[in-house]
């Protein structure tokens, strides 16, 4: 973003932007609160449309400090007296800082994980459901339109071409084009899977809802996910037919009986965190002969619950005779 003209607008726009874009990520400090806390509050206020001025403001500051070293170094209150460095103009600064934070809400607006981007108005998850978190291809994209540039620059330099101030931003360009046409693809094909599963029948019964959630690097292959009366199948779509996997093939999780072990645990700590993140709550309750531990309750979400991988972001409640919580765990981590 930087690159593509915003580093000439003013002095130190590329650090102020990089800092800006990663600011939201501060609530990763929850951690020292315990798994389930992160899981409370990872993309949170942090995350919402309220908290990108305090994101922005924050990194600003940061490079307003950095800048006051650098500047008490080199006895040039605005930087320009270095060659080619234009000088910083605060408040355009903090304008061009505002775009980070909205471009990570963005960012993660379109994963499956979702975002929390009106808190603290409304507590409400939205997702698009159209990128992996990690996605090839728009790593690939953004790597190349930041690296390419520079190659081209080192050959100009063994030629003793004439090097312009900014270079970089037609590869930036072309680099933010390409993710947005790549957001509709993705968008055009999610349509189709979710038109898909919403077409059939499972069981003899109609859907109440129905998912598609991506696979890394390719747009026409979704992980369908769908939810009946009493049950939920995942499936295999492939949206470039509009074709859905044949339900001999589909995996098949029947919700459970609602138990006196089932409602403790739901009501502890993990369970209701869990329970409002999650979209497609799965849980299991497995009987225990320890000596302190009668029932444990695993949670699962099966939006993340691919064929073949190991089913992450899952989470536990141990439970003893008399239905009390003695442990919670969210993924491997026990939570204090």
């Amino acid at each position: 973003m930087s690159r593509a003209g915003l580093n000439r607008k003013t002095g130190l726009a590329t650090a102020t932007l990089v800092l800006a874009a990663e600011a939201s990520d501060i609530d990763v400090f929850y951690a020292f609160r315990g798994p389930v806390a992160v899981l409370q509050h990872h993309r949170g206020w942090t995350h919402s449309f309220v908290g990108v001025p305090v994101m922005a403001a924050l990194a600003l500051l940061v490079v307003w400090a950095w800048n006051r070293l650098f500047r008490k170094r080199r006895l040039d209150p605005n930087l320009a007296a270095v060659p080619g460095r234009l000088p910083v103009r605060w408040g355009v600064l903090y304008a061009i800082a505002l775009l980070g934070p909205l471009s990570h809400i963005l960012l993660d607006y379109s994963t499956a994980y979702g975002i929390r981007m009106f808190e603290p108005f409304s507590y409400k998850w939205y997702e698009w459901d159209t990128v992996s978190i990690v996605e090839p291809f728009m790593l690939g994209v953004l790597i190349l339109g930041l690296t390419l540039p520079s190659l081209f620059g080192l050959i100009h330099e063994e030629i003793g071409a004439r090097q312009p101030q900014f270079r970089g931003r037609v590869g930036a360009i072309i680099a933010l084009a390409a993710v947005v046409l790549m957001w509709g693809v993705r968008d055009f094909y999610h349509r189709r899977a979710v038109a898909a599963l919403e077409a059939r029948i499972y069981q003899g019964e109609d859907p109440v809802r129905v998912s598609a959630y991506p696979y890394p690097g390719n747009p026409f292959v979704w992980h369908g996910v769908v939810e009946t009366t009493d049950l939920y199948q995942t499936l295999l779509v492939d949206s470039r037919r509009g074709e859905v996997d044949p339900q001999d093939r589909a995996r098949t999780y029947y919700k459970p009986e609602e138990t006196a072990v089932l409602e403790a645990a739901k009501k502890s700590y993990l369970g209701r965190v869990y329970l409002d993140w999650a979209k497609y709550p799965l849980t299991t309750t497995e009987p225990m002969e320890e000596r302190d531990v009668a029932y444990r309750v695993r949670f699962i979400d099966l939006r993340y619950s691919y064929p073949g991988r190991r089913t992450p972001l899952g989470g536990s409640v141990d439970l003893d005779s008399n239905l009390r919580v003695v442990a919670q765990r969210f993924g491997r981590r026990l939570q204090k």
